[in-house]
């Protein structure tokens, strides 16, 4: 997760969508003090230290794979990343080296379960069936080359059902993506092969927006210099309503 923006506007989102009530009092706070009401800032850890989850590695779909919305989930949600693959073995890697083991960009869309998510994030543990259940990735790989001079300035859109619904943009990160995979190298081997995403783009998730996925959408995310990805929001899966 390295932007602060989208990180505030999920946890803004959050409130609107699961705690309606709340959301009058933080609108008062940020009017009257012209400041971000301090619960939707990330937690202090995030500031000294990218902070990341890992997925399941099994569950990636492609371009033109249909998604299945979940059926423990009432609030399917896309995020648009810039997914980005190993091309080298790292082990306590500086961000300089960790960033030229970069091989190559692909387009991310790491879709999340969020009435699930905020129950499993008060567990202590962390994502688990509130993201691992699909993620899906663009098929063509540009290499390193092509993105990593601009990568702070890319522009991306996230159209629904062919309306545009937002034009992201990866301005202000946090972190750089060689401060994000040395920290993931630290005492660990990372191997050529493996994906991370930058996570969400500010404005790049429905939570901020207030559209989420439903059965027949069809989302299509993409980003400049990489490419763009499209899915097909099915039925619960089961065949449910």
């Amino acid at each position: 997760m390295l932007f602060e923006q989208h990180a505030v506007e999920a946890a803004r989102g959050f409130v609107r969508m699961f705690w309606p009530r709340m959301s009058p009092l933080v609108r008062l706070y940020e009017a009257v003090t012209r400041t971000t009401f301090p619960p939707l800032r990330p937690k202090p850890l995030w500031y000294r230290q990218p902070i990341y989850y890992m997925g399941n590695h099994l569950a990636f779909a492609i371009d033109g794979d249909t998604i299945s919305v979940p059926s423990y989930s009432r609030a399917l949600d896309y995020e648009l990343e810039i997914g980005f693959v190993l091309a080298q073995s790292l082990l306590n890697a500086s961000a300089a080296e960790a960033e030229a083991a970069i091989g190559g960009f692909v387009v991310f869309n790491d879709f999340s379960a969020r009435d699930i998510q905020h129950q499993e994030m008060q567990s202590g543990f962390g994502p688990q069936k509130s993201k691992h259940f699909r993620n899906a990735i663009s098929t063509t790989v540009v290499s390193a080359d092509k993105v990593l001079p601009h990568w702070r300035s890319l522009r991306g859109y996230v159209r629904i059902n062919g309306e545009l619904i937002a034009e992201p943009t990866s301005v202000n990160p946090h972190w750089s993506l060689g401060e994000a995979i040395a920290h993931a190298s630290r005492s660990e081997r990372l191997y050529p092969g493996e994906f991370f995403g930058s996570g969400t783009l500010p404005g790049g998730s429905g939570i901020e927006t207030g559209r989420l996925l439903s059965a027949g959408d069809v989302i299509e995310i993409g980003i400049e210099h990489i490419g763009s990805l499209k899915n097909f929001i099915v039925e619960r899966e089961g065949g449910h309503p």
